[in-house]
């Protein structure tokens, strides 16, 4: 972030960079890195301009402190299942979206295609139904309906009167199967509380269904490091993880097993590399040298770096840059360095 520091610091500067350090070695400069100010400043200024007059403490008193918050939470409210509806129309079709979530956390999430015309309210009740019909399913009794439809709400909670000639089968169906329930409740809630619905009823309503086509479940993944860290396996053939680029720069040739697209992906990838004598290295943007390391070598320097003559103890992403800054690279180094 110092422009004066990546100046001096850079081991081997090109063009502008290489210019400006010479013309700036003519003068005495010492870098010496500011260090952090934060509160410390406020400290310092009240400090040097104190007030005049008579001091009065802060009067830091609330009462009931030892309170943080209150929430009123009944006692159906702690068994109570929750069901989140959404209907989607646009031009591409109608869909429909529910979720039925336990007292426990658990998921039950569904979604429909509708093939017959239906206006904004009507989707919005097909969705609502649908995720009653789960809920009688499961043996729901006691259930908390939450949805954006101000209107579908408000005629559940029987506040407002339903006059819509069409409304009028969907609002005596919903009452018909709110009776099936022991304490069921309609709540309002705000569009952006309702977003894992939302998206469900659009991708029903965005997705083609030709025929009776079978689309496999969505299964979502959680991933915890990047994409590009999963790229390479450290050696599976009990060779490291370079030898292919390594053979290439010194005989010219690719592996005889190897197809179009890995050969191309070999002779791309050995632009970034030198090899000089029997040691492979990494070509930096700086021009810098970083020598590659298999995995038994990347063993050893993560641990003398992460704990012993290099310590601190500090996480993946420094531990990772720290062994770059010491001259070794290795494809797979941030996921290992994670998982030390």
């Amino acid at each position: 972030m110092d422009p004066l520091k990546y100046i001096f610091q850079k081991p081997m500067p090109t063009d502008r960079l290489a210019k400006w350090q010479i013309l700036l070695t003519e003068f005495d400069i010492m870098y010496v890195t500011r260090t952090a100010m934060k509160a410390q400043a406020l400290a310092d200024h009240l400090a040097e301009n104190p007030v005049e007059g008579d001091y009065e403490p802060l009067d830091t008193y609330f009462p009931d402190e030892e309170i943080n918050s209150i929430e009123d939470v009944g006692s159906n409210e702690n068994q109570a299942w929750q069901l989140y509806f959404d209907g989607a129309t646009n031009t591409k079709g109608t869909g429909i979206g529910a979720i039925l979530i336990s007292p426990t956390g658990k998921h039950y999430p569904a979604t429909g295609r509708l093939r017959f015309f239906c206006t904004n309210n009507t989707t919005e009740y097909e969705a609502c139904i649908m995720g009653l019909n789960m809920a009688i399913d499961l043996g729901v009794q006691e259930l908390i309906v939450l949805g954006d439809s101000n209107l579908l709400i408000r005629q559940a909670q029987g506040e407002w009167k339903t006059r819509d000639l069409k409304l009028l089968p969907y609002r005596q169906c919903v009452e018909d199967l709110s009776k099936r329930f022991r304490y069921i409740e309609f709540r309002y809630i705000p569009r952006f509380h309702n977003d894992l619905s939302d998206a469900l009823a659009t991708l029903a309503s965005m997705l083609p269904y030709p025929g009776n086509t079978y689309i496999t479940p969505l299964e979502i993944q959680v991933r915890d490091q990047h994409g590009y860290c999963n790229t390479v396996e450290a050696e599976p053939d009990g060779e490291p993880w370079y030898s292919d680029i390594k053979n290439f720069l010194k005989t010219g040739r690719c592996p005889e097993h190897a197809n179009k697209s890995p050969k191309r992906t070999i002779r791309r990838l050995a632009n970034g590399f030198f090899l000089g004598g029997d040691v492979l290295y990494k070509r930096t943007p700086d021009l810098n040298l970083l020598r590659c390391l298999d995995a038994e070598e990347a063993k050893k320097i993560m641990n003398e770096v992460h704990a012993k003559v290099c310590g601190p103890h500090m996480n993946g992403y420094v531990l990772a840059k720290k062994i770059l800054r010491a001259g070794y690279y290795w494809l797979t180094m941030e996921e290992i360095a994670f998982t030390l």
